[in-house]
Parts: C-alpha cells; sequence; structure tokens
C-alpha cells in the first residue's frame, strides 16, 4: 500500500504513494510537510546539535525542578508522627493526598537503594504510602455509595492502613496490628480490631506470596530464618543477663532519644542549617550523605562496621547462634573478597580489633550516624536501623557471656551453650521497644524469625528496657512531634507531680466570647470582625448566661452578608431572627464543670480526639478549655517554673 504509484496527473513534484492519492486534502498536508521541510533546513543550517544540547538543558531543569518540587512535598510531611497527630484530631493539609504518593515512592526507592551507606528503612514511609491509599479508598467508597463524608469512618480506615504498613514490610500481621495500636493510638476501638487484622493478614500474605512467586524462596516463611537450640535454648540462670540486657538497652535508648531529639532541634535552629534546609534540600541531603558515605566506605573504616553488608544480612549474621569470639579465638579467618553468605560473621572479624572491638566500634560509630541521618529530609524508616542497632547490643553481650563461660552455665547438673544470637534477639526486641515505647516488638522479633523458644527472656528484656525509657524520655515519634512543633497532647506522667488535685478552674480560659440571642445585630457584626475563632458559645439572654448551643462563624457570618442592610423604622433586629431565619447551630455534646479534674479532662479529650471544650458552672459559660490551656497545665506540674 505504500508503493509509489506515479505522478498526481498536473503536479510537476516527485512520485506519489497510494495514501497520499486517496487520503483527505492531499494539497493542504503536502504543503504543511513541505513547511516543515523548508523549516527543518533553515533551523539545521547552523547545527543540529545545538538544539539538542538546548533540549537536553531544558530537560534536565525540568527534572531538577520536579526532584526540587518532589522532595518538598515529602519533607511537609512523612511517617508515623503526623499520622498519630492526625489521629488525634488535628487536620493536616495535603497529608493524606495522594499526588503524594508518586514522590515518595520515588524518594523511598533512592533513600533504599543508598544501600548501608545511610542505614535507612522503610516503616515510616509505608506507613504514609498505606494511610494514603486508605484515604483515597475511603473517598471513592463514599462516593460509589453516595455516602457522606464520616471522620470516625475515615479513622478506622487509617488505623487499619497503618497495621497494613508495618506488617507489609515485615510481613508479621500480628506484631503489625499491636505496633500500630501502640504507636498511633492513645485509646483504641476493640471495634477496628478484626479491620486491622483482615488488612494486615491479607497484605502479610501477598507480600510473601510474592516472594515465592519470584523464586527467592520454595514456600511462605520468616524473613529471617534462625536455627537456635530448641530443647534447651537458654539455662533459668541466663535470665538475670537477659533482664540486665533489658536495662543495658532503656538507658541506651534514654541517650538515643535525647541526643536524636536535641541535634534535630540544633539542626532546625542552627542559622546556617536550618537556611540550608529552607533554600537548598538536596544539596544538605548531599552532604550528609556523603559525610555517612566516606564513614562506611569498605575498604576504610567501613571495614570495622560491617559495611559490605545489607540490612537483611546484617539480622542474619547477627542471629547466628554460633559464638564468634570461641570460634576466631583458635584462628584468624581471611576477610573474603566478596561477602559469603555461608559465613557472614567474617565481616565483623579483624585480627587487631577482634569481635568485641569491631561490635564495640558499630555502636558507637552508628549511634551518632543514625542521629545524623535522621535530619535528612527524604523518606525514610528509622525502625529497622535501631532494630539492628539493639541486635548488636545483645550481640556483644552474647558473646562477652560466651567468653566468660565458654562451657555454658551449670544448671541442675547440665551444662548448655551459651548462644549469643538469642541475646540479639533480645536486644533488639528491647532497644527497639524501648525507643518507640512499644512492647510488640517482643512479638515481632518471634514473626520476623519464626520462632518463640526465647518468648520469655525476650519479654522480659522489652518490659526492663520500657520501664526506664517510658520514665525518662518521650518516644522517638513523639520527640519527633514535639520537634516538628506538631499539635500535641503530652501524657500526664508519674504520681508525684501534684496533678491530681488540680482541677479545670485552675487552668482554664475565661475571656470567652459569648453570643446571646438578645444581642443587635451590630454588636454580633462588631464580635464577629474583632475575633477570629472558629465558633461562638450560644447562651439564651445576655443577663443569664446559659449554655443552649454553639454557633460557628461561618455560616454566621455568609447569614450576617445575607441580611439587607436596611428594615422597618424602629425595628431593631437581633440574633435570634437570624438563627429563626435557619443560620444552623449545634447542641452542646458535652461540657466541663469548673471542679474536673486535670486527669479527667486529659483522658477526655485523648478517648474523644477533642480540641476544645466549654466550661459551664450551673449551666453558665464562665471559660473554656484547649489544647493550650491543657498543654500549659501538664507542663507547669512536670517543670514547675523556677520561684521568683
Amino acid at each position: 500500500m505504500e508503493e509509489l504509484v506515479g505522478l498526481r496527473e498536473g503536479s510537476p513534484g516527485s512520485p506519489v504513494t497510494l495514501q497520499e492519492l486517496w487520503g483527505p486534502c492531499p494539497r493542504v498536508r503536502r504543503g504543511i510537510r513541505g513547511g516543515l521541510e523548508w523549516l527543518r533546513q533553515k533551523l539545521f543550517r547552523v547545527g543540529e546539535d545545538w538544539y539538542f544540547l538546548m533540549t537536553l538543558g531544558v530537560l534536565m531543569a525540568l527534572i531538577s525542578y520536579a526532584m526540587n518540587f518532589a522532595i518538598g512535598r515529602v519533607v511537609r510531611g512523612s511517617g508515623i508522627p503526623e499520622l498519630k497527630t492526625i489521629l488525634s484530631g488535628v487536620v493536616l493539609e495535603d497529608y493524606l493526598d495522594i499526588k503524594n504518593f508518586g514522590a515518595k515512592v520515588v524518594g523511598l526507592s533512592c533513600t533504599l537503594a543508598t544501600g548501608s551507606t545511610v542505614f535507612l528503612g522503610k516503616v515510616g514511609p509505608f506507613v504514609h504510602l498505606s494511610v494514603m491509599i486508605a484515604a483515597y479508598l475511603g473517598r471513592v467508597r463514599t462516593r460509589t455509595i453516595g455516602e457522606s463524608q464520616n471522620k470516625s469512618k475515615q479513622n478506622e480506615m487509617l488505623v487499619a492502613a497503618a497495621a497494613v504498613g508495618v506488617a507489609t514490610v515485615f510481613a508479621a500481621p500480628f506484631s503489625g496490628v499491636l505496633f500500630s495500636i501502640e504507636v498511633v493510638s492513645s485509646h483504641f476501638s476493640v471495634w477496628d480490631y478484626w479491620r486491622g487484622f483482615f488488612a494486615a493478614t491479607c497484605g502479610a500474605f501477598m507480600f510473601r506470596l510474592l516472594a515465592v512467586f519470584g523464586s527467592e524462596q520454595e514456600t511462605i516463611t520468616s524473613l529471617y530464618k534462625t536455627s537456635f537450640r530448641v530443647d534447651v535454648p537458654f539455662d533459668l540462670p541466663e535470665i538475670f543477663f537477659f533482664v540486665a540486657l533489658g536495662a543495658i538497652c532503656g538507658v541506651l535508648s534514654c541517650a538515643y532519644l535525647f541526643c536524636q531529639r536535641t541535634f534535630l532541634g540544633f539542626v532546625k535552629t542552627n542559622r546556617f542549617t536550618s537556611k540550608l534546609l529552607a533554600t537548598s534540600k538536596p544539596l544538605y541531603a548531599a552532604l550528609v550523605a556523603l559525610v555517612l558515605a566516606s564513614v562506611t566506605y569498605p575498604p576504610g573504616v567501613g571495614r570495622f562496621l560491617a559495611s559490605r553488608l545489607s540490612m537483611k544480612e546484617h539480622l542474619d549474621s547477627l542471629f547466628d547462634n554460633k559464638s564468634w569470639a570461641l570460634m576466631s579465638r583458635n584462628s584468624s579467618p581471611p576477610w573474603p573478597a566478596e561477602p559469603d553468605p555461608q559465613n557472614l560473621w567474617f565481616e565483623w572479624y579483624h585480627p587487631r580489633f577482634t569481635i568485641f572491638g569491631t561490635l564495640g566500634f558499630f555502636l558507637i560509630m552508628k549511634f551518632w550516624m543514625l542521629i545524623l541521618a535522621t535530619t535528612i529530609p527524604i523518606p525514610a524508616g528509622y525502625f529497622m536501623p535501631i532494630f539492628i542497632f539493639g541486635a548488636a547490643v545483645g550481640r556483644l553481650l552474647g558473646e562477652a557471656l560466651s567468653v566468660a563461660f565458654p562451657e555454658g552455665i551449670v544448671a541442675g547438673g547440665a551444662v548448655n551453650p551459651i548462644m549469643p544470637g538469642g541475646y540479639a534477639l533480645a536486644g533488639a526486641a528491647a532497644f527497639s521497644g524501648a525507643v518507640t515505647h512499644t512492647i510488640s516488638t517482643a512479638l515481632l522479633a518471634f514473626e520476623l524469625t519464626g520462632q518463640i523458644v526465647h518468648a520469655l527472656p525476650v519479654l522480659m528484656a522489652v518490659l526492663a528496657a520500657n520501664a526506664i525509657a517510658q520514665s525518662c524520655q518521650p518516644s522517638f515519634y513523639d520527640g519527633t512531634i514535639i520537634v516538628k512543633k506538631l499539635p500535641y497532647l503530652p501524657w500526664i506522667r508519674g504520681r508525684s507531680i501534684g496533678s491530681h488535685p488540680v482541677t479545670v478552674e485552675d487552668f482554664m480560659n475565661c475571656t470567652v466570647t459569648t453570643l446571646a440571642k438578645d444581642t443587635l445585630l451590630e454588636e454580633v457584626a462588631k464580635v464577629v470582625t474583632s475575633t477570629d475563632v472558629a465558633e461562638y458559645p450560644l447562651v439564651e439572654s445576655t443577663e443569664s448566661q446559659i449554655l443552649v448551643g454553639i454557633v460557628r462563624r461561618a455560616p454566621l457570618v455568609q447569614a450576617l452578608q445575607a441580611e439587607p442592610p436596611s428594615w422597618a423604622p424602629g425595628q431593631q433586629r437581633c440574633l435570634q431572627d437570624i438563627l429563626a431565619g435557619g443560620c444552623p447551630t449545634e447542641p452542646v455534646t458535652l461540657q466541663l464543670s469548673p471542679e474536673t479534674s486535670l486527669h479527667q479532662t486529659h483522658n477526655l479529650f485523648e478517648l474523644l480526639n477533642l480540641q476544645s471544650l466549654f466550661v459551664t458552672s450551673r449551666g453558665r459559660a464562665v471559660g473554656s478549655v484547649s489544647w493550650v490551656e491543657l498543654k500549659r497545665a501538664i507542663s507547669s506540674r512536670t517543670n514547675p517554673p523556677a520561684p521568683k
């Protein structure tokens, strides 16, 4: 069909095809083609490479701008702290916008591609991705069935999405649900329990099924399989060492949380770093990555940090049940050119440093490197790094015990060698649980390894670590909320701060602006224009001040604007006329009394995700309590001001 068929009759041009003979508007198309050919000859007269070079510059500029735009969107909100703030009743703009999804995926892929350089995970970003999809699916659901927006339904989807985000990273549905409950919810509804388990189980099953389809594994198994001794995994006297390990992890977690929160605050307030983060986020990320890459360079200092191992290989090696110190006592294994999958522990050994030197050096270096990495404005998870850090702490203690008791601890006449891998498992669960203030990390350790033989010592280590960490420092996520200055309602910790006798009357806001039904419209307009509150308490009359409802600012302004500028002479219209004309009011479902205690108020705000409540005395509106007053009251009791 494309063969030349000759010249069109009366045309002096070149031969034409059959398509041109029978196609529509042949002359117009031939003229356009000729014009384009003329333009090509004129433009390329100066050299065609200049135009391609210009195109290259334009494309790279667009890519650079898109990367800056993507980074900017990602940094505005990323991870569990923002989700925790949303579930407390605060609205964060754009956090649940599906437009952030692409930027988050690309940024997380780049983060994970760096490997051990920045030593970061993906739990937090996966939770963010999960809640974005859940919010989008929730909107699709409401539009499909024609249902109105329901905030409680949205929160149910978000809680289940947090469980799915954790479960799909570790293929651990049980601990994923429990971890999401402990981290993102101060109070949890049992009605949401089965939703989270159902969604998390589906996600974890698909995650492991894909590994089977991809020929990575023969069947659905745990991510980090171990070979711990099952008959007698530990002796009774070792319980003391597991509890001591939990205490060590608790103290280290307090130091880590304090240093991380302090350094993150310093980066945000320092003149140089804050300006760099505000104007050149990619440059700051590149500088930090360069520092971390220089330290972890394998032929250099990275030789003593097992930097050639991936995060999965780190855990596989640390969970090894053999004692490296005993195996290297009479031999010096060579450092292989490439990591040996069957002997990953070679990466932790150096003839001059020994196992204890490399593990100790790893802990010291990773301590400040993890803190520095948390300041990089990229999508990244911080749970997996602290999980590995805790495993290294436990491994160090386990190796020390194996050297101190090379034949094992004698208990009841039987001698069983010490397994340092069990201490690494307990250390990972204890340190990560202390940093995040969760107990479910113990169950996560069991689901990751597929063995539960160390259930009792691991749980005791996690409890001991949490007892120390929760009494001294806020969790990693709460600390991030504080540093980012997100809306935050602190806990009332301890019994010695004298908070039980404190009542609402001691800290409420007494300067509340009320609107009475008999208030003239001129006075109502003055109140609305002179204040910017979102809602006003509606009282029965100026004299009685009996609280009868709430009037929101937006519909009240619309009603005032719709009011005609003039009415009958001598007639004075009041707020009651506008309310009768259709301006909506809301009933006061909940209210506080001046005698309500601080603890009761705090529990009510957390349980119902409230932002503010009005205070009434015998029905009369006398004040209000919001997060501002509640935080100030808790802070003044926890950290009382110095006497003048």
